[in-house]
């Protein structure tokens, strides 16, 4: 029974074919169909995945392509490799691993639970330069959604997040609940999957509006983090600003080569 469910997997990636999208380098397209598998479900955690010899044959590239490619999402922590046994699905939820550069800490530095309460949300004609960063016509339907990030009762940071209404359609609705993890929402009721996000972060002085919702001075310094958030194939389906209190933040990066 195990071999014929390795030989059922390894067919998910003989019958796939790369989508070619511009000059994305071939090691990009392996980890994007893979991520494909894993947030579509064909693949699920605790699931072995084929050996980097049986990726290059089933994906037609080379070795050292289907290599990088594994290697890449071992370090986004998507798979795990198990000595002398294999690489296999991790059991890690994508939205989590989105922070793992940056947190929020008590004296001794220990990472803390950020809760999240929805505080606004509506449907709306999207901004124009909103409407350009999402790739949809100026004045399109977007679904705004405003969340507070609290610690107990203490305000820590503000989201401010747009999404084309055609992606998330009624998700302006109160009566939808919206959990901590935005992203296990969208895929299970839109069955839209993020796959990946790119994320610029800069401090600046709190304004008036900031500094009223986390309860600081304005001109208090925060720390914002921009981030764009696609599904399948480099669509762009979510546009956010965060903006958070300084005191307690810290940010980690692993520099490879």
């Amino acid at each position: 029974m195990k071999a014929d469910a390795d030989t059922d997997r390894l067919e998910l990636f003989y019958t796939a074919s790369l989508q070619v999208a511009g000059d994305k380098p071939l090691y990009r397209m392996v980890e994007d169909h893979i991520r494909t598998l894993i947030t579509t479900g064909h693949l699920i955690p605790g699931d072995l995945i084929p050996s980097e010899a049986q990726l290059a044959k089933a994906l037609n590239v080379s070795p050292g392509t289907a290599k990088k490619a594994i290697t890449n999402l071992v370090w986004e922590k998507l798979l795990f490799r198990h000595q002398g046994k294999g690489t296999y699905v991790s059991r890690v939820d994508f939205e989590k691993n989105l922070f793992r550069f940056f947190s929020y800490g008590d004296a001794e530095g220990r990472s803390i639970r950020i809760n999240k309460k929805t505080t606004a949300r509506s449907l709306q004609q999207g901004p124009s330069n909103i409407c350009k960063r999402l790739g949809v016509a100026e004045g399109s339907d977007l679904v705004y959604i405003e969340r507070l990030g609290v610690i107990g009762e203490r305000p820590i940071l503000v989201e401010y997040s747009w999404w084309p209404a055609a992606v998330v359609p009624g998700l302006e609705d109160e009566s939808i609940h919206i959990p901590d993890y935005l992203y296990a929402l969208v895929l299970n009721r839109y069955g839209v999957p993020v796959v990946r996000a790119g994320e610029t972060l800069t401090a600046e002085a709190a304004d008036s509006k900031t500094a009223k919702v986390l309860d600081i001075a304005k001109g208090t310094p925060v720390v914002v983090l921009k981030r764009i958030a696609y599904t399948l194939n480099d669509r762009i389906v979510e546009v956010r600003t965060t903006k958070g209190r300084a005191d307690r933040f810290s940010y980690k990066a692993e520099i490879r080569r």
